[in-house]
């Protein structure tokens, strides 16, 4: 059987009966049109205009901000003014801007997701979340941003890497389409992914370590132990810094993300934003029978106080994910350690 078109899965997610979900289609169709037009300018590199200057300024939320950020911004704001789009919320913005006031939906987006990656050809991406509206559009545009993640009816992520990637929801499975250059269009690759339950690979910067709460050190010694430790195995430690590339492994291959909080300025409420990077992920590893927390708390549960809130945020096999929690919740889980393997691990004295 061939595989599936994005055009003709998109097709199936469209029900005259569900406007939302027919406006979403529409609102991925024009993502994707402005994805595509991204991976053009992308693979250009350092000899096209978005890379010819090399400004470095801040974002709304005070982060590193590149030209090729800005460029991804407008380009889809741009999409977005022919998509059935009512407003319009991003990283590099720090208000949402009104587009279309008879649209029932919102999209909340980070543009260019991994962006310290730009100059070094490591894969970077866009991810974008869509959400009902919430009161009047004039009145209160603010408010559809602040609801909790389980709020979402669709959300995904390209990935410019080897491959142009579009990793989607609908609420009813997760699926991964690959852009064929011979045809002109996404096909689908991955059709309902699904995370196995348990992990032997973990992503996590290691050089945060003296950061970390006591938890998350105890958990990373434990799985640096491997076969001869309490965990039994022996774990693989990856670290990509591009969240679209660690979900999409993850997607494609199991394991766990962690990106806690820790002791440094500024990283107390973790670093990545809820609203527009973990809701978004949390969405996809779920409907892919995956789990997602703050460490503790399931990220689609959480109430975002503001546009560009960060959080913790831990997410991939759901056992491994719930150990971690429990790393966190249940000291006398930690008592389970052997007494033989009480010594803490490889990175501190």
């Amino acid at each position: 059987m061939a595989a599936s078109t994005l055009d003709a899965f998109l097709n199936t997610m469209t029900s005259a009966t569900e406007p939302l979900r027919r406006d979403s289609t529409e609102i991925v169709r024009a993502l994707t049109s402005a994805a595509i037009k991204m991976r053009n300018t992308i693979n250009q590199g350092a000899l096209g205009e978005a890379f010819a200057a090399n400004r470095s300024t801040q974002n709304a939320d005070g982060d590193r901000q590149r030209d090729l950020d800005v460029y991804a911004d407008d380009v889809f704001l741009d999409a977005m003014r022919k998509a059935p789009v009512a407003l319009y919320a991003s990283e590099e913005l720090e208000n949402p801007i009104i587009l279309d006031r008879d649209a029932k939906l919102a999209l909340a987006i980070d543009p260019l997701d991994g962006s310290s990656n730009i100059d070094t050809n490591v894969s970077i991406g866009t991810i974008f979340s869509i959400s009902p509206l919430i009161g009047l559009v004039d009145e209160q545009p603010l408010a559809t941003f602040l609801q909790p993640g389980n709020r979402q009816i669709t959300a995904g992520f390209f990935i410019y890497g080897p491959q142009l990637s579009l990793v989607v929801s609908f609420g009813s499975g997760t699926h991964i389409f690959v852009f064929s250059s011979r045809l002109g269009t996404f096909v689908e690759a991955y059709p309902s992914r699904m995370i196995p339950p348990r992990a032997v690979e973990f992503a996590i910067n290691s050089a945060n370590y003296r950061h970390w709460d006591e938890a998350v050190r105890l958990y990373v010694d434990d799985c640096l132990k491997g076969a001869e430790g309490p965990r039994e195995r022996d774990f693989n430690m990856r670290w990509i810094a591009s969240l679209v590339a660690e979900s999409y492994r993850i997607l494609i291959r199991g394991g766990v993300f962690l990106y806690p909080a820790d002791g440094r300025r500024g990283y107390g409420s973790g670093r990545l934003r809820l609203v527009y990077e973990a809701n978004p992920i949390a969405f996809l590893i779920e409907q892919a029978g995956g789990a997602a927390t703050d460490t503790v708390s399931r990220i689609l549960d959480l109430q975002p106080a503001s546009l560009h809130q960060r959080t913790p945020l831990v997410f991939g096999a759901s056992k491994e994910v719930a150990r971690i929690g429990r790393y966190h919740t249940e000291p006398s889980f930690i008592a389970e350690r052997s007494p033989l393997f009480g010594q803490r691990g490889l990175f501190r004295a």
